[in-house]
């Protein structure tokens, strides 16, 4: 309040104390705030603002607009001219494969969004660089030293065993299961990170898929979701790679799990580094939908491990920023979903990079 103004003192002088500012207040207009107004017609604001010129009519551009359409897609937050990175969606069931022993582990369905890869007509005509297969490093798959409890199960308690823990088997030679984790012979880290995670006994598909795994068997596993198959192939993964040759520079993986999506991929890429971070293996996720400037780092780097959808992976050996030269050990997890929605050409094209002693 102004001491030195009566005004501010007289409740009826408000209009004499607005007239100081702007002019006087014209009446309120009759129409209501929410009425029509024509297009182009001025209507007060009823606080004394000045009139706007009315807006003028629109009139298009002579011959009209030119409508066309972009082209590109965008992902994270970028436009990608990725040619194989468009995802496919679905669920399913799979099996894996590995190699030096092909091991195939089958699930019960799941969903997830599939991997990224163009269109498989695109995946299906690149053409991959022609491998050389000559200086090729030896190597060895049967690391199986069985338990001397193991070996002394009679077939009575095996076929009871089996039946216990609903085991089917088919084939020929096939080991004895294995009950319990130190029986497998696992390195002393694995059995530390397998206490801490609080198992107390393999599970249906470890404690026969494990013995085979470790002397280099082919394998086809069968097992629902939750039911460790994941650990099936990947702890005889962590062994075989110890007993390799160490990766020169250059040299692509020793073992390679391919998986539908990536959902799938990145969850097979957890467990791995749960295992890995206690030795100096080297693990790294390679799928559609991300940015490859991460991955082709890793690659370059050098991984003893990489888990992939088979899109992604053939971009990435096409622009020959890895090779398959090394790989001693594959896994096709959910293989028969991937087969279900087409991928078999390109499990094909991968597996045509593999030398030809595997």
């Amino acid at each position: 309040m102004n001491p030195y103004d009566n005004r501010y003192s007289d409740p009826a002088s408000f209009h004499a104390r607005r007239s100081d500012i702007v002019r006087s207040i014209p009446p309120p207009s009759l129409g209501g705030r929410g009425d029509a107004v024509p297009y182009g017609a001025f209507r007060s604001n009823g606080f004394g603002s000045a009139p706007v010129a009315p807006i003028p009519p629109f009139v298009p551009p002579p011959g009209g607009f030119s409508v066309g359409r972009g082209s590109g897609r965008v992902g994270n937050g970028h436009l990608s001219d990725r040619k194989h990175d468009i995802g496919r969606s679905g669920g399913g069931r799979g099996r894996g494969g590995g190699r030096g022993g092909v091991h195939s582990f089958r699930g019960s369905r799941r969903g997830g969004r599939h991997d990224g890869g163009s269109s498989r007509d695109d995946l299906n005509n690149i053409t991959l660089p022609k491998q050389s297969f000559k200086n090729l490093v030896p190597f060895e798959k049967n690391f199986y030293v069985e338990c001397p409890a193991v070996r002394a199960m009679s077939e009575q308690e095996i076929m009871h065993y089996r039946a216990s823990r609903e085991i089917t088997v088919q084939g020929h030679d096939v080991p004895k299961p294995v009950r319990m984790f130190h029986e497998a012979n696992f390195p002393d880290y694995c059995l530390e990170v397998i206490a801490n995670l609080g198992f107390a006994e393999p599970t249906p598909i470890q404690a026969q898929g494990w013995p085979m795994a470790m002397k280099g068997r082919d394998l086809i596993g069968i097992a629902e979701t939750g039911s460790g198959k994941t650990l099936a192939y990947l702890l005889p993964a962590l062994v075989h790679v110890n007993a390799q040759p160490r990766l020169a520079h250059g040299d692509g993986p020793i073992v390679l799990v391919l998986a539908p999506t990536r959902e799938l991929a990145i969850q097979i890429q957890e467990e791995a580094l749960k295992f890995g971070s206690r030795t100096s293996i080297r693990s790294t996720c390679i799928y559609g939908g991300a940015p490859k400037g991460p991955q082709i780092r890793e690659l370059r780097r050098g991984v003893e491990i990489v888990i992939a959808t088979p899109g992604r992976l053939i971009d990435m050996l096409e622009a020959q920023h890895t090779n398959l030269q090394r790989v001693t050990y594959l896994v096709l997890d959910e293989a028969d979903r991937m087969l279900d929605m087409g991928f078999e050409p390109q499990i094909r094209k991968i597996v045509g990079q593999f030398a030809n002693q595997i």
